[in-house]
């Protein structure tokens, strides 16, 4: 079995350390020679707000949007590609029985993508996040998804964060691009 724990603060380590150097890197994922271990649930609260503290906020999402974890990506990409060659529109896309079994919908010429539940197992145990600096990690999870199924770049939002007391986790896709070519 894996270690989630062990393959988040590995990835965190990385984009930190990349974003920066070794000595941040280490302050914010692993602390001072002299912490003890925590929870996971304490772990993530303590190192998002090392993260935030030794980063402004663009940066901080930058960090977090690389640390994605890819989980089911694939399977992923088989559906949305499955919906876009039976669409002609956006619109059309989102309105699929499927897409919306899957959480999307479309609204004001963009889709959402919202989930009733939070996914991630590292946050399994957390019941409140002072901030969605963790959760911005499933920002860039949509952006390599979506920008992998369309072909073109896109923008994601994200607008509500289940962790951070919001009903939802809810995210805003808008493609920069064409989709549909024709």
């Amino acid at each position: 079995m894996f270690d989630i724990r062990a393959i988040q603060e590995q990835v965190l380590y990385e984009n930190v350390r990349a974003a920066s150097n070794e000595q941040t890197a280490s302050k914010v994922v692993y602390g001072a020679p002299t912490d003890t271990a925590v929870s996971d649930a304490e772990w993530v609260a303590s190192s998002m707000q090392k993260l935030e503290h030794a980063f402004d906020k663009p940066a901080v999402e930058q960090i977090r949007m690389r640390c994605q974890c890819g989980y089911g990506m694939e399977e992923r990409l088989t559906l949305i590609k499955e919906l876009i060659a039976a669409s002609s529109s956006l619109e059309e896309f989102a309105g699929h029985e499927k897409a919306r079994a899957a959480g999307m919908y479309y609204s004001d010429g963009a889709l959402y993508l919202q989930f009733f539940f939070c996914p991630c197992p590292m946050l399994a145990t957390v019941d409140r996040l002072e901030s969605d600096t963790w959760c911005q990690c499933t920002r860039g999870y949509t952006k390599v998804l979506f920008e992998r199924a369309f072909g073109c770049e896109v923008e994601v939002e994200l607008l509500k964060s289940i962790k951070t007391g919001c009903d939802v986790c809810l995210q805003r896709i808008t493609p920069k691009g064409a989709v549909w070519r024709g």
